[in-house]
């Protein structure tokens, strides 16, 4: 909406303002956008290749979609005007008269005609008040012909009821027509029942009204797309009837839902048909079938907490279920979609209570799986081949209260998955011994796995990680166990930080750099550090004879170390925009991520993520140098610049007094300053 209000500036905000029901703000969003046209002219969306129409919203008009296929934008007199022959838009109101000869002038002239073969015609033009929701002339013909044939064979008494159930004694406009309310026909005062969505499309007994309000001077004539019968049954009715619907009812039964289908209400059942039962493996099924809980579960995700007609979607909308979570109901053209699929078979069995829709694939939410099911819908096929070649499907597919941590496909790139003990090690400490949800963790948690490790949480601003490992999506729930979908293979700490140096070659130099600063204690104690290590390569990147002096020297080598030392443990997945990190001796390091490479005052990461029961070491191949003075700190998540210590170092005249190499800059900096 905000969009509209930029485009179509104040007018479009007053008129929605004003705007009574759904349906007049969608009207007159389509005045407006048809005003260049002339008065009273509606700007409408047409299918390409259909007669179907809507009047315009806001998305619509600039997605030029309708259940996700194109439209083409049509300019028709707005309802109750007609245009003038040599002028502009359409500036005469249409002359009131009576209903039946309104019905010639609204594209309804079958509906007329049928009047009057059912002698209907002389109580539509008298005198009373009507509202008469009148198929159109496609409506009917898109009757099969038997039924066409039955009702028109015995003229006054089958079409003269069909007639009559399309009438109710009252004038209603399209503001009456609240959603959820029903009014009693005029055939045996057997109610039709209305639906006034959001989205500005109002149904009656699941007919959309494509021409609403045309007044006449006996009632309201609202011309609908499809001829509509009179209802009796509740949904539960509807289910037990239907042989399609064995396997279903058989079920419902077992769950105890029978009841509620058969109270007043307003539901929307998607029914899954004995050929959707059939298509889940039997193992599922019996397991499923044979558990009260997880059917429940089960049957209650096809049912909706509110009545859905296929008219009234024209686009992907989450919708709450019984179970507690969303359905995701869209369409595709002509079909409704469900999670994206298509697979509704018969639409709109309408109830009392309700309305059914058959569908041929059972929707199994998350509640009713187990961890093996969970993983096998999710973009983690790798893992879930990791895990069973693991030999831990036992503990996949029971009544375990755990939770998995499973690694995106993305994350084994270029590793060998080959299975190996240490492979079936670490997939072990994959499964954590309780079922859980990663709303309830906290920065300093310890979560046990079942290879007995204590893993850590990390709470940061943008991420929550188990170790070097970030949740990537929302957790799933399953019957017994949860999963959570992380970004990384994890990457358990074996040692202190200190062990983790010494077990990689590429840190011989480092190594001793540590040793010769006294600083072996302080990577060994208990704590939480981030060290940005510099590997052998960014030492002998250094100039000769300056790497030869820092090895030489105890304090500078201290004093370096420890600008690379962060307070803090901080894996590749907390770092952000504009991260800061404190190291142990001078300036703020300033870290960015860029084309998914953490940098570190514009140095590269070149190996993230080596955990530490002590903290984590992050690689690097080029010393880190403090950034210049004036450099635009929003530049540090990019390639390194040239070092220029002259300008660019801050000093810490503390954490540094004892570096020669950087007490020239400040010196340099002092006598500037003096002799300004």
């Amino acid at each position: 909406m905000k969009v509209c209000v930029l485009v179509l500036g104040l007018s479009l905000v007053l008129s929605v303002c004003v705007a009574r029901s759904p349906y007049q703000a969608v009207l007159q969003h389509s005045r407006i956008r048809g005003r260049q046209q002339g008065p009273n002219v509606c700007a409408m969306q047409q299918l390409k290749g259909t007669n179907k129409k809507y009047f315009t919203n806001c998305k619509q008009w600039y997605h030029r979609k309708i259940c996700g296929k194109p439209t083409v934008i049509t300019y028709e007199c707005c309802p109750g005007y007609e245009k003038i022959p040599g002028e502009k838009g359409c500036p005469a109101a249409l002359p009131l008269v009576n209903i039946y000869n309104t019905l010639g002038v609204v594209g309804a002239s079958t509906t007329q005609m049928y009047s009057d073969r059912a002698q209907l015609r002389a109580e539509v033009e008298g005198p009373g008040s009507f509202t008469f929701f009148a198929p159109s002339n496609e409506a009917w013909a898109a009757l099969p012909t038997e039924i066409l044939d039955a009702l028109v064979s015995n003229v006054n008494i089958e079409l003269l009821n069909a007639l009559h159930y399309h009438m109710v004694s009252r004038r209603l406009t399209s503001e009456e027509l609240r959603h959820g309310s029903s009014f009693a026909s005029m055939y045996q005062d057997f109610h039709v029942h209305i639906h006034h969505y959001s989205n500005g499309i109002v149904t009656v007994n699941c007919a959309r009204l494509i021409k609403p309000d045309q007044h006449a001077t006996n009632g309201i004539v609202h011309v609908v797309d499809r001829v509509i019968t009179a209802i009796s049954n509740n949904v539960h009715s509807l289910i037990d009837v239907d042989d399609d619907l064995e396997t279903l009812r058989t079920a419902m039964a077992a769950a105890g839902l029978t009841a509620m289908l058969e109270t007043d209400g307003q539901y929307t059942v998607f029914a899954p048909t004995n050929e959707a039962f059939e298509k889940i493996p039997q193992e599922t099924l019996n397991r499923i079938l044979g558990d009260p809980v997880a059917l429940r579960d089960l049957l209650n995700y096809h049912i909706l907490k509110h009545m859905q007609c296929a008219e009234s979607i024209v686009s992907g909308t989450p919708m709450e279920t019984l179970q507690g979570s969303v359905l995701e109901v869209g369409c595709d053209g002509d079909q409704i979609t469900l999670n994206g699929k298509a697979i509704v078979t018969k639409r709109d069995q309408l109830g009392t209570n309700g309305v059914l829709h058959h569908i041929n694939e059972l929707l199994i939410p998350d509640s009713a799986k187990v961890l093996l099911e969970l993983a096998e819908d999710s973009p983690v096929a790798t893992a879930t081949k990791l895990f069973v070649e693991a030999g831990l499907s036992p503990h996949l597919t029971g009544s375990e209260a755990l939770t998995m941590l499973t690694p995106l496909d993305d994350a084994f790139t270029g590793k060998d998955t080959t299975m190996t003990p240490d492979l079936k090690k670490l997939m072990t400490n994959h499964i954590l011994k309780e079922q859980l949800s990663s709303k309830a963790l906290y920065h300093g948690q310890e979560l046990e796995t079942l290879g007995g490790l204590k893993l850590r949480v990390f709470v940061y601003r943008n991420n929550l990680c188990i170790e070097n490992a970030c949740i990537a999506a929302h957790d799933k729930t399953g019957r017994y166990a949860a999963m959570f979908t992380v970004d990384k293979l994890l990457s358990p700490p074996m040692g202190t930080v200190m062990d983790v140096l010494k077990a990689d070659d590429r840190f011989s130099l480092l190594v001793g750099a540590v040793q010769t600063a006294g600083l072996t204690e302080l990577l060994n104690q208990q704590g939480a550090l981030t060290f940005f290590a510099p590997t052998d390569a960014a030492f002998n990147a250094l100039p000769p004879a300056e790497r030869d002096q820092l090895m030489r020297s105890r304090q500078q080598l201290q004093a370096l170390l420890r600008y690379h030392l962060g307070e803090g443990l901080l894996v590749s997945g907390g770092v952000a925009s504009h991260t800061r990190v404190q190291p142990l001796q001078g300036e703020k390091l300033e870290l960015g991520v860029r084309n998914f490479t953490v940098y570190v005052n514009k140095v590269p990461v070149a190996d993230a993520d080596l955990m530490a029961t002590n903290g984590v070491v992050h690689a690097v191949d080029s010393v880190i140098r403090p950034l210049p003075l004036k450099l635009d700190r929003e530049q540090a998540d990019g390639p390194a610049a040239a070092f220029r210590p002259s300008a660019s170092f801050r000093a810490d005249s503390k954490g540094f007094r004892d570096d020669e190499m950087f007490q020239k800059v400040v010196r340099s900096r002092s006598s500037r300053t003096m002799t300004q």
